[in-house]
């Protein structure tokens, strides 16, 4: 049975959490500001994120039917940090992130990582070694409905161009991480023809030929792949891309916005293959994985070079024990 989403949490109680030693940055556009909280020390603050996703989420497709999209990698003892984008003027939470460092990630009694990616994907030796004490591990992206750009005009165009810039400074105050995992979410009411034409788009041009993390269950395409092989047959990476925005756009549909931005980002995004996760709508999650070094040169001029001329100060902080960030300040 879906439950009723709770009342919005009130704009004083949410401001009483979002204290000054929480803000993490402020934004290169619409001049919002970047907060870091968890659930343990901006109780109201999570409740108003999990309000927040679960519309988010529901409107799209997906979601947990809750009355809060809060789970319990929010709540465990090291939880999740919330990234939040905050519009100061009408004082309310335009979007955010949640995310764990590959440092502070703790393992289990079978010796699994305690990751909410755990349960669709598996991780090799090689990754769990080489690649996770050094990548954050990003998930739950969400854009506050009223500020979704088909809805918003002008006030959404930079929601998540913002939630970027909160990235950014991630890897600038914690200089030992040097991957992004994340994953994609596509919804069972996209089209599977369309679904299926980006999905082998990115496997063919971000396929990870070392198979560092697989989907324990991994979703079967239901278009022929032969028709898919000759659709994408150039060489190159631009023009399969124009061969599939014309045809997406010709079954009435765009690219996922999300899905847009992380191809824009950086041209050796690696993707592992695509999982159901059954506890969410059955929404189909897409593994990638971003190096930072590697985000093309717009992109890391805006988001992360920004955020060095803000804060000058912060490259003199050589452990990366930023206050907003560190373990002991949750």
């Amino acid at each position: 049975m879906i439950e009723d989403i709770i009342a919005p949490i009130s704009k004083e109680v949410l401001k009483a959490e979002l204290t000054p030693e929480r803000r993490l940055r402020f934004t290169n556009k619409s001049h919002n500001e970047i907060y870091v909280v968890t659930a343990h020390n901006a109780p109201n603050v999570m409740k108003e994120i999990g309000r927040l996703r679960e519309i988010a989420f529901r409107a799209a497709g997906g979601g947990t039917g809750k009355s809060m999209d809060i789970d319990e990698y929010d709540t465990m003892p090291n939880p999740y940090k919330q990234l939040v984008v905050w519009n100061p003027e009408a004082e309310e939470i335009l979007g955010g992130y949640r995310y764990l460092l590959g440092d502070e990630v703790e393992f289990d009694e079978h010796g699994k990582p305690v990751l909410a990616t755990a349960h669709m994907f598996d991780f090799s030796e090689k990754f769990l070694k080489e690649y996770l004490p050094y990548t954050v591990e990003l998930g739950r992206s969400f854009v506050t409905l009223e500020y979704q750009s088909s809805r918003a005009g002008s006030k959404g165009l930079f929601a998540l161009d913002n939630l970027w810039d909160g990235l950014g400074a991630l890897t600038v105050v914690k200089p030992n991480m040097k991957y992004y995992f994340g994953k994609m979410t596509m919804y069972p009411s996209y089209h599977r023809q369309g679904r299926d034409m980006i999905l082998y788009f990115l496997n063919k041009h971000f396929h990870d030929a070392d198979k560092l993390i697989t989907p324990i269950r991994p979703l079967e395409l239901e278009t022929d792949p032969a028709l898919l092989e000759k659709m994408f047959s150039c060489d190159s990476f631009k023009d399969d891309y124009r061969i599939l925005n014309t045809e997406i756009r010709k079954l009435g549909y765009n690219i996922p916005p999300l899905v847009n931005a992380y191809m824009g980002l950086s041209p050796t995004m690696r993707m592992f293959g695509t999982a159901i996760n059954y506890g969410f709508g059955d929404v189909e999650e897409t593994g990638i994985l971003i190096a930072v070094d590697e985000i093309l040169e717009q992109k890391r001029v805006r988001h992360i070079e920004s955020f060095v001329a803000q804060n000058p100060d912060v490259m003199k902080i050589t452990s990366g024990a930023n206050p907003v960030l560190s373990k002991t300040n949750v």
